[in-house]
């Protein structure tokens, strides 16, 4: 581009970077003490840093106390503004420190979800984009998909979560299984040492736990005695791989089980079924069009309802 036909930036009008910095820690900590160790600095580094803000800007951001300071009502609009900032700034060079390749996306699920719902797509899914290179990541925690610790994630839950774009995937039932070898017929033949559980995440709106499965049922002193007793696992996977042992009858997902339960391998000896809401595919918002993100999305999207086309964010 000739100079003549080039776009005039105008220069930013900001204070020093090293004051905004000093300011921004000594808000977070509530100590120019600990922003100086933060900063590696030393204390009175900060307070004069800070002065010369609060000269620049012609208004005081701190209240001195008694060996503390507080911020001024002006001062918590700007530590809110800069705390914001600092994190794009942060992940922007984290990100660049660590080039991810434009055909490279990082799906993240719960295990069981991994294992029994996505594994056995692979060979289809490396047909349908044999150019994507997916990465998976197993884990029971919540995965920040707006910091980048990972592309796209298969959550359960009711969707509509801060910074996201999402979209209805699977509904999803939880049911008693067991192995075809243990001979229940009726609710009323469960007892407490024979219960395999899980831990649901904290946020789960409706979990499909042994004590909700009673209280709908009709047994409420089995309601309690599903507190006790019997098998509980941290994740999901190890309560399947227990089931499928035949240590004892857990409450089980009927999507991740479909498997199983037609090949005969576990059975649902009776009812009620609980629900516990939906799959949701998600991805942050500001990357729904980047173009591997979008094939892995409509390819799972297609997975999941037998072969309709759905495109991000409808």
């Amino acid at each position: 581009m000739s100079e003549s036909g080039a776009s005039v930036r105008q220069p930013r009008r900001l204070p020093p970077l090293v004051a905004l910095r000093a300011f921004e820690a000594a808000a977070a900590h509530g100590s120019f003490r600990d922003a100086a160790q933060e900063l590696s600095v030393t204390p009175t580094a900060i307070s004069h840093q800070v002065r010369a803000l609060e000269e620049a800007l012609g208004y005081p951001l701190f209240m001195r106390l008694t060996r503390r300071v507080a911020l001024t009502s002006e001062g918590k609009r700007l530590a809110a503004a800069l705390q914001d900032g600092f994190d794009l700034i942060e992940d922007a060079v984290r990100r660049a420190r660590t080039p991810h390749p434009a055909n490279t996306v990082t799906l993240t699920a719960t295990t069981a979800f991994i294992a029994r719902w996505l594994l056995p797509r692979v060979a289809a899914f490396r047909e349908a984009c044999p150019d994507i290179d997916l990465r998976l990541h197993a884990t029971e925690q919540v995965v920040d998909l707006v910091r980048g610790d990972a592309d796209i994630a298969v959550r359960a839950g009711s969707g509509d979560w801060p910074g996201l774009v999402d979209m209805p995937l699977l509904a999803d039932r939880y049911a008693p299984m067991c192995s075809p070898r243990l001979k229940l017929r009726r609710p009323e033949d469960l007892k407490p040492e024979m219960l395999i559980g899980f831990d649901w995440q904290p946020h789960a709106r409706s979990p499909g736990t042994w004590p909700r499965w009673f209280r709908k049922v009709g047994l409420p002193r089995m309601a309690l005695a599903g507190r006790r007793g019997g098998l509980v696992f941290s994740d999901e996977s190890h309560a399947i791989a227990a089931t499928l042992a035949g240590h004892g009858v857990a409450l089980l997902s009927l999507t991740l089980m479909e498997a199983e339960l037609r090949d005969g391998l576990l059975r649902q000896p009776f009812g009620p079924e609980l629900d516990t809401g939906r799959f949701h595919l998600a991805v942050a918002r500001g990357r729904e069009s980047e173009p591997a993100l979008r094939r892995v999305w409509e390819w799972i999207a297609d997975q999941a309802r037998n072969g309709s086309r759905t495109s991000l964010g409808g």
